[in-house]
C-alpha cells in the first residue's frame, strides 16, 4: 500500500519533469527563432548596405567625370588666348607666367604651364619647373601629333599620378607651343577617406591610379589587396566585426571579409571600386537580436516566477525561494539595462541611415544642377572669348551687347538653380499665364549658336494664333532646351543633321522635337536617371529623366518614339489654358 508520502514525493517529481520539459522547449524556440533571425536580417541588412554603396559609388563616379569635363575644355580656351600666342611669337614671358596664375583661380585647375615649341617650359604656375626640357614628356609629345585636346596620366617619383590636358597652340596654322593644364584629382581621394569605405580607381590597363590606400597606387587590384596596409578607415572599422560565415564575402581584405562594388567611368576605360565592411550590419542585427533575447529572457523568468509561487507555500523551501527571488529580480534589473541600451544603440543607428539618405539625395541633385549649368557655361564661355577679342579690336558696342548675353545667361542659371529647389519640393507657387510660343522662341535663341556650329537644318512649324498654357516658364525652357540638345547630338551623325520643330494647338498643347538619326534603341529604360544612350564622357543621363519630371509637374507628360522615316521623335504634351483660350477667340 503506497502511503502519502509516496504520493507526494512522485507528485513533486511529475511537476519538476513538467518544468524542466518546458524550458527545455522554450529553449529550443529560443535558438530556433535566434538563429533563423540572424539569418534573415543579416541578409535583409546586407542588402540595405550594399545598395548605400551603390548610390555612394555612383555619387563619387559622377564627380569625377564633371572635374575631368570641366578641365577638359580649358586648354582649347587657353590655346586662342592671343596674350599667349602673342607670347610664343614675340618671345617675350616677362608677364605670362603671372597672367597664368591669375587664371588658376579662376579655372580652379592644379596646375597651368605653357611650353615653347622646342617643348621648354616658358611660363608655369610652379615657378620651380620655368626653363626646364619636356620635349620628351608624353602630354607634349601628344599634344604636337594630335590636333585635339589630349589627357595623360604619369605616376611620380612619390607613387601619387598626375593628371593632365594638353593641346598645342598655332597661329595662322603654324605650331607656336603646348598649353599644358594639370587636373586635381587627389582632393577625391581625402573627401571618400572621410568614409568606411576603400575606394580606389583603376585605369584600362588595370592600374590603380587614385585610391583611399596610398600604398595601393601603381598596383594591379590583386596584388592591393594581398598587400597589407597602415591601418585606416576601412581597417578601424573591420577591427569592431567579427567574421560571419552567413555572409557572402566579395572580398578579403586585411584578412577580414568585404563586399566588393564596382562600377564603369565612361572615361578612357576607367573604373571605380570600392570595399564596404560589414560592421553597420552586425550592430543593426545585434540590437534586433538583444530584443529577442530580451523578450524569451521575460518569459522564461516568468515561468520560473510560476513555479516560484507554487514552492513558495511549502514552509521548509520559503527561505530558499526567497533568495532566488531576489537573484531573479537582480537579472530583470540587468535585462531591462541591457534593453535600454539595445533601444539607444538602434536610435543611433536609424539616424545614420538617415544621414545616409540625406547624403545620397544631396549627390543627385549636385550632379542634376551640375548637368544643367553645362549649356549656358559653354555660351557664357563663347560670349567671354568674342567679347574679349571686340575690346582688342575698339568694337565696344558689339562686346557690350555680349556681355549683356552672359548677364541674362547668369540671370538664367539662377533661375535654374531655384528651379531645381522647386522641382524638389513639388511645388507650383511659379506658375503664370504664358504663351508656349515665346518659350519656343526663347529656348531656340539660346540654342542659336550651337545650331549654327553644327551646321543644323532646324525646320519648324509654330502657329500664327497664341498657344495659352499655365506653366512655369523657366522650367518649360529648360525642357525645350533639353529636347533641343538632345536632337543635337543624335543628328550629328548624319551628313546633313536636321530638326523639325512642330507646335500645334487642340485639345492639348503639343511640341513635337524630331530629328534625323538612328532612332533610340530602348524606349522602356529612356527616362530612368543615369541611362544614356551617348558615347562615355558625353552625357550623365540626367537630362531627359529631370525633363520627365518637370513636364509631370506641370500637369502634362513627354513621350518619345521612333519616327517611321528614321530618327526618334519627343512629344511634349501641356494642358491649354481654358481661359486665355476663350480670351484669344
Amino acid at each position: 500500500m503506497i502511503d502519502g508520502n509516496e504520493i507526494i514525493r512522485r507528485g513533486d517529481l511529475r511537476r519538476r519533469w513538467i518544468v524542466r520539459s518546458a524550458v527545455a522547449v522554450l529553449c529550443v524556440i529560443a535558438v530556433a527563432t535566434l538563429w533563423i533571425s540572424n539569418a534573415l536580417l543579416t541578409e535583409r541588412f546586407t542588402e540595405n548596405t550594399r545598395n548605400r554603396a551603390e548610390v555612394r559609388l555612383a555619387l563619387y563616379s559622377g564627380n569625377l567625370m564633371s572635374t575631368l569635363q570641366r578641365a577638359s575644355v580649358v586648354p582649347l580656351l587657353l590655346s586662342l588666348d592671343p596674350a599667349l600666342i602673342g607670347a610664343l611669337n614675340g618671345q617675350d614671358y616677362t608677364s605670362t607666367t603671372q597672367r597664368l596664375i591669375s587664371y588658376l583661380d579662376e579655372i580652379g585647375a592644379a596646375s597651368l604651364t605653357l611650353l615653347d615649341r622646342d617643348g621648354r617650359v616658358v611660363a608655369s604656375t610652379e615657378r620651380r619647373t620655368l626653363g626646364a626640357n619636356m620635349r620628351q614628356a608624353p602630354y607634349f609629345v601628344q599634344a604636337v601629333r594630335s590636333r585635339d585636346t589630349v589627357f595623360n596620366t604619369t605616376q611620380g617619383d612619390s607613387g601619387s599620378f598626375n593628371f593632365t590636358y594638353s593641346r598645342k597652340v598655332e597661329a595662322q596654322g603654324v605650331l607656336s607651343g603646348v598649353i599644358v593644364v594639370g587636373v586635381d584629382l587627389r582632393q577625391f581621394e581625402q573627401t571618400w577617406a572621410g568614409f568606411s569605405d576603400a575606394v580606389m580607381v583603376t585605369d584600362s590597363e588595370g592600374r590603380i591610379i587614385l585610391s583611399t590606400e596610398s600604398r595601393w597606387r601603381g598596383l594591379s587590384e590583386q596584388a592591393a589587396l594581398q598587400r597589407r596596409s597602415p591601418v585606416g578607415a576601412i581597417q578601424r572599422a573591420i577591427q569592431a566585426t567579427t567574421d560571419w560565415t552567413v555572409l557572402p564575402p566579395d572580398a578579403y581584405l586585411g584578412g577580414e571579409a568585404v563586399m566588393s562594388q564596382s562600377t564603369r567611368i565612361p572615361f578612357q576605360g576607367w573604373r571605380m571600386t570600392s570595399f564596404t565592411t560589414y560592421a553597420s550590419v552586425r550592430e543593426r542585427v545585434n540590437g534586433v537580436l538583444a530584443l529577442e533575447i530580451m523578450g524569451f529572457a521575460l518569459l522564461l523568468a516568468a515561468v520560473f516566477f510560476l513555479v516560484s509561487r507554487k514552492a513558495m507555500s511549502r514552509i521548509t523551501l520559503f527561505q530558499r525561494e526567497s533568495m532566488e527571488l531576489r537573484k531573479l529580480n537582480t537579472a530583470l534589473q540587468r535585462e531591462i539595462a541591457g534593453r535600454e541600451k539595445a533601444e539607444k544603440n538602434l536610435e543611433v543607428a536609424e539616424q545614420t541611415v538617415a544621414q545616409t539618405s540625406k547624403l545620397a539625395a544631396l549627390g543627385e541633385m549636385s550632379a542634376a544642377v551640375s548637368h544643367e549649368l553645362n549649356q549656358p557655361l559653354a555660351a557664357m564661355k563663347t560670349y567671354l572669348a568674342g567679347a574679349r577679342l571686340l575690346i582688342q579690336r575698339r568694337r565696344v558696342d558689339e562686346a557690350l551687347a555680349s556681355f549683356h548675353r552672359i548677364d541674362d545667361l547668369i540671370g538664367r542659371m539662377g533661375a535654374i538653380t531655384r528651379q531645381l529647389k522647386s522641382y524638389a519640393r513639388k511645388g507650383g507657387d511659379a506658375f503664370e499665364p504664358l504663351d508656349f510660343r515665346d518659350c519656343v522662341s526663347s529656348a531656340l535663341s539660346l540654342m542659336e549658336p550651337t545650331l549654327k556650329q553644327r551646321s543644323v537644318e532646324l525646320a519648324r512649324s509654330i502657329p500664327d494664333r497664341p498657344v495659352p498654357i499655365l506653366a512655369d516658364r523657366i522650367r518649360v525652357e529648360q525642357v525645350i532646351v533639353n529636347l533641343l540638345r538632345n536632337a543635337i547630338d543624335a543628328a550629328r551623325q548624319d551628313e546633313t543633321p536636321r530638326i523639325e520643330l512642330i507646335l500645334s494647338a487642340g485639345a492639348n498643347a503639343v511640341l513635337t522635337v524630331r530629328d534625323n538619326g538612328t532612332g533610340i534603341a530602348d524606349l522602356d529604360r529612356l527616362f530612368e536617371p543615369f541611362y544614356t544612350t551617348k558615347a562615355p564622357g558625353d552625357g550623365t543621363g540626367l537630362g531627359l529623366a529631370i525633363s520627365s519630371g518637370i513636364v509631370a509637374d506641370l500637369g502634362g507628360r513627354l513621350t518619345a518614339r521612333n519616327g517611321r522615316e528614321g530618327g526618334a521623335v519627343f512629344d511634349m504634351i501641356l494642358p491649354i489654358r481654358e481661359i486665355g483660350m476663350q480670351a484669344a477667340e
